[in-house]
C-alpha cells in the first residue's frame, strides 16, 4: 500500500507546479474578469466560490493526468503500451471540467446556465487544456534537447579520442627519390609549406620550433597526410595543423593565421577560407 501511495505522490510531484499554476490562473481570471454573474455573493463568499472553480480544475487534472498514469503503473507491466493518448486525456479534462463547472455554477452559484454561459465555460476549460498541451510540448522539447546534447557530447568525446589517437601516431616524410626522410609524431608537425622544389616542414621539438627541408611536392605530402583530419590546407602553398591555430586574423581583404608560440603568420587564401572557418 505504501509503495502504491509513493508512486502516486511521485507522479503528482512531477506536475504539481503546473496544476497549481493553472488552477490559480483560472481563479484570477474568473475573479477579475467575472465571466459569470456573481452579484449574489459578497466579497468574502465570492472569493470562496471562485476558489471552488480553481479547485475543480485542479481535481480533474489530477484525476486524469495523474490518476490514470498511477493506475496504469499499478495494474499494467507493459511499459511500451500507452494507457491514455494525449488527445484523449485533453478531451477528458475538457468534458469533465465543463460539466463540473456548469453544475457548480448552477447549484452552488445559482447561475442560470444559458448557451452563452456554456460557451464561456467551454472556452475557459479549453484554455487550460491548451496550456497543458503547450507545457507537454515544451517538456518534450527540453527532453529531446537534453538527449541531443548528451549525444553531441558523446560524439565529441569519440572524435577527441580519435584525434588523440591520430596525433600519437608517427609519420615519415621522405624525399621523392627516397634518399632522405624525417619521422615525426603527428602532434609535433605544426605546418608544411611549399618552397620551390622542396617542402618545408615546421615541427615542434620540446618548446622549440624547428624546420626541415625535404625535396618533394606539397601535393605528394598532402596525399600522405590526407587520412588525418587535424591537417587542413589554408593556402595553395601551405597546410597547417589545426591544433596549433591560435587565431584567424583579418587585415582589410587578406587573412592570416596566428600559430601558438610562433611569430610568423601563415597566409590564408579565399579559396580555403570558408572551410577553414568551419574547422576552427
Amino acid at each position: 500500500m505504501d509503495k502504491n501511495l509513493n508512486q502516486f505522490v511521485q507522479l503528482l510531484n512531477k506536475e504539481l507546479r503546473v496544476f497549481l499554476s493553472i488552477s490559480f490562473g483560472v481563479f484570477l481570471f474568473v475573479l477579475f474578469f467575472q465571466p459569470f454573474p456573481l452579484d449574489s455573493f459578497d466579497a468574502d463568499n465570492r472569493l470562496i466560490f471562485v476558489a471552488g472553480l480553481g479547485t475543480i480544475v485542479f481535481i480533474f487534472m489530477v484525476l486524469v493526468r495523474v490518476g490514470f498514469a498511477w493506475l496504469f503503473q499499478k495494474y499494467n507491466q507493459n511499459d511500451d503500451e500507452i494507457l491514455l493518448p494525449p488527445y484523449m486525456g485533453a478531451f477528458a479534462i475538457l468534458a469533465l471540467s465543463s460539466v463540473a463547472f456548469a453544475f457548480y455554477l448552477r447549484y452552488v452559484g445559482s447561475v442560470n446556465i444559458s448557451f452563452y454561459i456554456m460557451i464561456k465555460i467551454i472556452l475557459i476549460c479549453l484554455a487550460l487544456v491548451v496550456i497543458l498541451r503547450i507545457h507537454d510540448l515544451v517538456t518534450e522539447l527540453k527532453l529531446q534537447n537534453a538527449s541531443l546534447k548528451a549525444e553531441k557530447k558523446l560524439v565529441q568525446l569519440q572524435m577527441l579520442k580519435y584525434e588523440e589517437n591520430n596525433l600519437n601516431k608517427s609519420i615519415e616524410f621522405v624525399t621523392e627519390n627516397n634518399t632522405e626522410s624525417l619521422k615525426l609524431l603527428m602532434m609535433d608537425v605544426v605546418f608544411i609549406r611549399s618552397a620551390d622544389n622542396y617542402v618545408e616542414i615546421v615541427y615542434k621539438e620540446g618548446d622549440t620550433y624547428k624546420k626541415k627541408l625535404i625535396r618533394n611536392t606539397l601535393k605528394n605530402i598532402e596525399l600522405q597526410i590526407k587520412p588525418y583530419s587535424n591537417f587542413i590546407r589554408c593556402h595553395r602553398i601551405c597546410i597547417v595543423n589545426t591544433h596549433y591555430i591560435e587565431k584567424l586574423n583579418r587585415n582589410y581583404n587578406t587573412h592570416s593565421l596566428s600559430i601558438t608560440g610562433y611569430q610568423e603568420q601563415i597566409p590564408v587564401s579565399r579559396q580555403y577560407l570558408i572551410k577553414l572557418k568551419e574547422t576552427i
